[in-house]
């Protein structure tokens, strides 16, 4: 199962960066069942909105993410996240590929 965070194009990315690489992210390598993190930068957009960064976290299974999404390091990193950017990101769930 993954948690699937995509941002918009930041105002100021090297601030956006710094404030995620150097803060958030180590905040979401301590949230429990977190097995991995894929981070992927747009470098262009053919199509609808400017996007900008989509974070890829992958859990074992649904309950796994469902505790993980209440944990207070969730709750932690979800604070930290809006105080860089909110509203500039859209949280999605999907399956992995063994799941499908």
């Amino acid at each position: 199962m993954k948690l699937v965070a995509i941002y918009s194009q930041p105002e100021d990315p090297e601030a956006f960066d710094k404030a995620y690489f150097d803060t958030h992210l180590p905040l979401i390598e301590k949230v429990p069942g977190l097995q991995k993190t894929v981070i992927t930068r747009f470098d262009r957009t053919f199509a609808g909105p400017e996007l900008y960064l989509m974070a890829e976290m992958y859990f074992a299974d649904k309950d796994a993410l469902k505790a993980a999404m209440t944990s207070p390091e969730m709750v932690a990193a979800g604070e930290n996240l809006d105080s860089f950017a909110q509203g500039m990101y859209s949280l999605l769930r999907a399956p992995s590929e063994e799941e499908k």
